[in-house]
Protein backbone atom coordinates (compact mmCIF):
# COMPACT_ATOMS: atom_id res chain seq x y z
CA UNK A 1 0.00 0.00 0.00
CA UNK A 2 1.16 3.49 -0.83
CA UNK A 3 -0.05 6.98 -0.05
CA UNK A 4 0.11 9.62 -2.76
CA UNK A 5 -0.88 13.26 -2.91
CA UNK A 6 -3.29 14.27 -5.65
CA UNK A 7 -4.57 17.81 -5.73
CA UNK A 8 -3.36 18.51 -2.21
CA UNK A 9 -5.06 15.44 -0.72
CA UNK A 10 -3.33 12.31 0.54
CA UNK A 11 -4.99 9.13 -0.68
CA UNK A 12 -4.14 5.48 -0.12
CA UNK A 13 -3.56 3.10 -3.01
CA UNK A 14 -3.76 -0.66 -2.73
CA UNK A 15 -3.34 -2.92 -5.76
CA UNK A 16 -5.47 -5.93 -4.88
CA UNK A 17 -7.84 -8.23 -6.75
CA UNK A 18 -10.68 -6.04 -5.44
CA UNK A 19 -9.16 -3.08 -7.31
CA UNK A 20 -9.39 -5.15 -10.51
CA UNK A 21 -13.06 -5.86 -9.84
CA UNK A 22 -13.87 -2.24 -8.96
CA UNK A 23 -12.17 -1.06 -12.15
CA UNK A 24 -14.13 -3.51 -14.30
CA UNK A 25 -17.43 -2.60 -12.62
CA UNK A 26 -16.90 1.16 -12.98
CA UNK A 27 -15.19 1.42 -16.37
CA UNK A 28 -16.25 -1.79 -18.21
CA UNK A 29 -12.60 -2.37 -19.08
CA UNK A 30 -9.70 -4.41 -17.76
CA UNK A 31 -7.28 -2.59 -15.46
CA UNK A 32 -4.30 -4.77 -16.43
CA UNK A 33 -5.02 -4.31 -20.14
CA UNK A 34 -5.25 -0.55 -19.75
CA UNK A 35 -2.09 -0.52 -17.63
CA UNK A 36 -0.19 -2.48 -20.27
CA UNK A 37 -1.20 0.09 -22.89
CA UNK A 38 0.84 2.61 -20.90
CA UNK A 39 3.89 0.34 -20.83
CA UNK A 40 5.78 2.54 -23.28
CA UNK A 41 5.49 5.55 -20.99
CA UNK A 42 9.16 5.42 -19.95
CA UNK A 43 10.29 5.61 -23.59
CA UNK A 44 7.48 7.81 -24.91
CA UNK A 45 5.79 10.27 -22.53
CA UNK A 46 3.07 10.85 -25.14
CA UNK A 47 1.81 7.33 -24.31
CA UNK A 48 0.33 8.74 -21.08
CA UNK A 49 -3.42 8.34 -20.85
CA UNK A 50 -4.15 10.76 -18.02
CA UNK A 51 -7.74 9.63 -17.50
CA UNK A 52 -6.76 5.94 -17.46
CA UNK A 53 -4.05 6.69 -14.88
CA UNK A 54 -6.62 8.43 -12.67
CA UNK A 55 -9.05 5.54 -13.17
CA UNK A 56 -6.37 3.12 -11.97
CA UNK A 57 -5.71 5.38 -8.97
CA UNK A 58 -9.47 5.50 -8.24
CA UNK A 59 -9.77 1.69 -8.23
CA UNK A 60 -6.73 1.26 -5.99
CA UNK A 61 -7.96 4.03 -3.67
CA UNK A 62 -11.34 2.32 -3.39
CA UNK A 63 -9.56 -0.96 -2.55
CA UNK A 64 -7.45 0.82 0.07
CA UNK A 65 -10.56 2.23 1.72
CA UNK A 66 -11.94 -1.26 2.27
CA UNK A 67 -14.77 -3.46 1.11
CA UNK A 68 -18.31 -2.41 1.92
CA UNK A 69 -17.52 1.23 2.73
CA UNK A 70 -19.27 4.05 0.92
CA UNK A 71 -17.05 5.34 -1.87
CA UNK A 72 -17.81 7.91 -4.59
CA UNK A 73 -18.07 7.03 -8.25
CA UNK A 74 -15.20 8.16 -10.47
CA UNK A 75 -16.68 11.53 -11.42
CA UNK A 76 -17.49 12.45 -7.79
CA UNK A 77 -14.04 11.22 -6.71
CA UNK A 78 -12.34 13.47 -9.30
CA UNK A 79 -14.46 16.41 -8.17
CA UNK A 80 -12.81 16.36 -4.72
CA UNK A 81 -9.45 17.41 -6.21
CA UNK A 82 -8.70 21.04 -7.01
CA UNK A 83 -6.01 20.00 -9.50
CA UNK A 84 -3.91 17.10 -10.71
CA UNK A 85 -0.21 17.82 -11.22
CA UNK A 86 0.89 15.47 -13.97
CA UNK A 87 4.38 16.98 -13.78
CA UNK A 88 4.75 15.49 -10.28
CA UNK A 89 6.85 12.49 -11.25
CA UNK A 90 6.82 11.07 -7.72
CA UNK A 91 3.03 10.78 -7.65
CA UNK A 92 2.73 9.42 -11.18
CA UNK A 93 5.51 6.89 -10.51
CA UNK A 94 3.95 5.84 -7.19
CA UNK A 95 0.63 5.06 -8.92
CA UNK A 96 2.37 2.98 -11.58
CA UNK A 97 4.68 1.29 -9.04
CA UNK A 98 1.79 0.29 -6.76
CA UNK A 99 0.00 -1.25 -9.74
CA UNK A 100 3.17 -3.05 -10.90
CA UNK A 101 3.97 -4.32 -7.40
CA UNK A 102 0.45 -5.52 -6.72
CA UNK A 103 -0.50 -7.01 -10.06
CA UNK A 104 2.76 -8.49 -11.36
CA UNK A 105 4.89 -11.02 -9.52
CA UNK A 106 8.06 -9.42 -10.81
CA UNK A 107 7.12 -5.96 -9.51
CA UNK A 108 9.60 -3.76 -7.68
CA UNK A 109 8.40 -4.81 -4.22
CA UNK A 110 11.15 -6.49 -2.25
CA UNK A 111 10.39 -10.10 -1.46
CA UNK A 112 10.75 -11.18 2.18
CA UNK A 113 13.65 -13.44 3.07
CA UNK A 114 12.76 -17.00 4.06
Amino acid sequence: MRTVNIGGKDIGLKATPLALLYYRQEFKSDLIGDLLKMQELANDPSALDSVALLQIAWAMNKAAEGKGKAFPNFEAWLDQFEYVDFSDADTMTAIMDEAADGFFRGGSRTKPAN
